[in-house]
């Protein structure tokens, strides 16, 4: 990582897309997720409003993804070492 570049998510060494936070702001930012999808368990119940439950999951996932996006690593396919990079 660029030290004159302040990444909260690092990418994956293998595959595509990012790892753990590397930042107190992305720990903050998966932490209020997990929080939210919990929430969610009681705001829509699985079992009763499964579509509901499943819209706000998905819609979680994708704001998430945005901050991964915006705050992270530029995402590419990565085969390990990354001695190229």
């Amino acid at each position: 990582m660029d030290p004159d570049t302040s990444y909260w998510f690092p990418a994956k060494r293998h595959g595509w897309g990012w790892g753990l936070p590397v930042a107190w702001q992305g720990w903050l930012v998966l932490a209020v997720f997990l929080v939210l999808v919990a929430v969610g368990a009681f705001l829509f119940p699985p079992r009763t409003h499964t579509a509901g439950y499943v819209a706000y999951i998905v819609i979680l996932c994708a704001a998430l993804t945005a901050v991964c996006w915006l705050k992270g690593e530029p995402p590419r396919w990565r085969w390990g070492g990354d001695r190229s990079a």
